[in-house]
């Protein structure tokens, strides 16, 4: 590739990376690591090397590159500690020189009989407890100076003997090394210290608050004002519980995978010494399910050149493939689904046989662990995006073509869905997608007419479909390549039945029904414009992993909370209408207007009056009387949901997955297109 390709292709990963933390990796065209950053925002960051002046060192930097790669982190501290350990790892040509191997501080607990707690940046490998790392110095100082006031831990290097110190007689120690406290006295502090280091910090928190409150009552504001600082102190530094660096020793790998169709990701993050030291993403095809697909990659990525460590993490993806016995569910501390040995047989064998060790797997249960997983997915995931951007939403047309047996491929996708309420409403939405990718300029609202007061799915189809395409067939517009109806076989005939009226048989027509995912063909002959089909009696049923299913979804579930949005506005109107007419000097009219000028009660309810008179052209008062009118309505409502809510869970109820679809899709529906007469 010349340079402008490079710079190019440079420029184009920037755009495409995500508005997530997480470190930036530049490299030659040996793949060598020649530059690593941080960056709050991968795209913000990597975009601004492109779009600005260069500083000479930049400019040489872009020139020297010939690849970005990214590593999605928690958040822009863990950022800060994976960019300190990769560059201490690579030593970039282009980074700042660390060769003094400064670290961040942690705090260390020594493994004596009476431990001390201080601060350091050594990590000595004698069994001592540490806890970090920290970004911020003050934070740390702040918690050991809080340790030193409420738990009496002895200072000295040596256990004296002879008498007490100075740390004893102002109560910062319980000298143990005069016999002043027994062992277990003293670890029973140390035990809390690690408490409070750990996380677990509710306990404390709430010791500490009753005991502020009981200084202030005393008026011992000082000591109350220091408990309330080491309060705050606690909340933030509790906070700094890092994924890429951990006082952990133990050599292990974190791995996760992203699948779609064929396509499939591997991420290991390694951790060697407490430390992030590496990302693997690993790109595959296969067929295979997701067992045998992380079987290949595990004895694959393993070797003799790359032993295996002592334990490897893996997403939770594959307990189905064993459910432990009650008991060993009970001796298995990590995995609920006991991931042990017995399922993993066939591997550990090869890892016995190829590697001469028998690394531990297992899926954790613990929260640390699970977050790095998290982490390792995430990127996974964002590979596997990039992946499907590449290659195009083709493939899943294709194979969308095979399935449904259609002449070629659906370029043009419409899809119908109906939304009423005891035939209150009755409306119809029309999406329309243009190569996978929503087309909002041809969707469409029917207000239905003929099922008013009714509740006719059929009919309302029927009358939609009909509006729909006898108007293209007189406008001589192109017709649509499938039309997916959100449905099963009843409403598939009602609009297979109006395009054969019409005299519309190169319209492919397929429904898809929510219980199961089912795809429904027309029972009707001709159902794909082949004169010899006679459709299918039963449900086509694909693999949830399909990507024709998935386009079909992407769809269907665009078109219910298209049409959900519309009826839902329609029934807000309606709902309040009667509270703007009580309003005295307004009458129907007057109302809808209002209504149409803030499209529902809540944007009137936070009017001001003097947009209200000036916007609606009524009085000052009415304004006034009208905006009161829509917070009691409002507050009305409120109070309704509240009881319902109550009602429900007294009854142990909860809400349909179909009724809470619509009361989002009431609040994320777009301002809607003109309607369609």
């Amino acid at each position: 590739m010349k340079n402008e390709e490079y710079l190019e292709s440079l420029k184009a990963t920037a755009r495409d990376a995500p508005r997530l933390p997480g470190v930036y990796l530049w490299k030659d065209a040996e793949g060598q690591i020649i530059y690593i950053g941080k960056a709050k925002s991968l795209k913000d960051r990597l975009v601004s090397y492109f779009s600005s002046v260069k500083d000479a060192k930049t400019a040489t930097l872009v020139r020297r590159a010939k690849t970005i790669e990214t590593i999605i982190v928690a958040n822009e501290y863990e950022a800060l500690l994976l960019e300190n350990t990769l560059i201490k790892q690579h030593s970039p040509r282009y980074n700042i020189d660390l060769k003094d191997g400064k670290t961040y501080p942690v705090i260390r607990i020594t493994h004596e009989d009476f431990p001390r707690v201080f601060r350091t940046r050594r990590i000595i490998d004698d069994k001592s407890l540490y806890y970090g790392p920290f970004t911020h110095l003050q934070n740390v100082d702040a918690m050991l100076e809080i340790i030193d006031k409420l738990f009496p831990l002895r200072k000295c290097r040596t256990i004296r003997k002879k008498q007490a110190c100075m740390y004893y007689h102002i109560g910062r120690c319980k000298a143990p090394c005069c016999g002043k406290i027994t062992r277990e006295e003293y670890c029973r502090y140390v035990e809390r210290v690690q408490q409070l280091l750990s996380g677990e910090t509710d306990p404390l928190i709430i010791e500490f608050t009753e005991k502020m409150h009981e200084a202030a009552r005393a008026l011992q504001f000082e000591w109350a004002a220091q408990l309330r600082n080491a309060i705050r102190a606690i909340e933030t530094l509790t906070g700094e519980d890092s994924a890429v660096v951990d006082m952990n020793p133990e050599n292990r790998d974190y791995i996760t995978w992203a699948t779609e169709g064929v396509l499939a990701t591997f991420t290991v993050f390694s951790m060697r010494d407490g430390k992030m030291t590496g990302r693997d993403l690993y790109r595959t095809r296969s067929a295979a399910d997701e067992w045998e697909s992380l079987e290949l990659f595990i004895t694959t990525y393993y070797d003799s050149t790359r032993p295996p460590p002592p334990k490897i993490y893996l997403q939770n993806g594959i307990t189905q493939r064993h459910e432990g016995t009650e008991e060993e569910k009970k001796d298995n501390d990590c995995a609920p689904l006991c991931l042990r040995v017995k399922n993993f047989e066939l591997v550990l064998n090869w890892f016995r046989e190829q590697c001469g060790v028998e690394p531990e797997l297992v899926v954790p249960t613990e929260k640390h662990h699970m977050a790095i997983l998290a982490m390792a997915q995430q990127n996974a995931a964002e590979d596997l995006r990039k992946r499907l951007k590449e290659r195009g939403i083709g493939p899943a047309l294709d194979e969308l073509a095979r399935v449904l047996h259609l002449p070629g491929r659906p370029e043009r996708i419409e899809g119908f869905d109906i939304a009423q309420l005891d035939g209150k409403h009755p409306v119809a939405s029309l999406v329309s997608f243009k190569n996978g990718v929503p087309d909002k300029k041809h969707y469409r609202y029917f207000k239905l007419r003929s099922v008013i007061g009714k509740v006719d799915d059929f009919a309302a189809m029927r009358e939609a479909v009909q509006r729909r395409y006898s108007r293209l067939i007189r406008e001589n517009k192109d017709l649509p390549d499938l039309i997916l109806i959100d449905g099963g076989i009843g409403q598939v005939n009602a609009a297979k039945e109006v395009l054969d009226e019409l005299g519309i048989a190169e319209c492919a027509v397929v429904g898809l029904a929510k219980r199961n995912e089912e795809l429904w063909l027309p029972s009707t002959k001709a159902a794909f414009g082949s004169p010899d089909s006679k459709g299918n009696p039963e449900p086509l049923i694909l693999s949830r992993r399909s990507e024709a299913l998935k386009v079909l979804q992407f769809v269907r579930d665009e078109t219910h909370r298209f049409a959900t949005g519309l009826n839902q506005r329609l029934r807000s109107k309606d709902l309040f209408l009667p509270t703007l007419e009580s309003v005295h000097g307004i009458g129907k009219q007057r109302a809808a207007a209002i209504i149409k000028a803030y499209e529902n009660i809540e944007n009137i309810a936070a009017a001001d009056p003097a947009e209200l008179t000036e916007r609606c052209r009524i009085s000052q008062a009415a304004a006034k009387a009208v905006r009161a009118a829509a917070q009691l309505a409002l507050e009305d409502r409120n109070t309704r949901q509240q009881q319902l809510t109550g009602q429900r869970q007294l009854a142990g109820q909860r809400p349909s997955a179909r009724q809470l679809t619509e009361a989002l899709a009431m609040e994320a529906a777009e301002p809607s297109p003109e309607y369609n007469p």
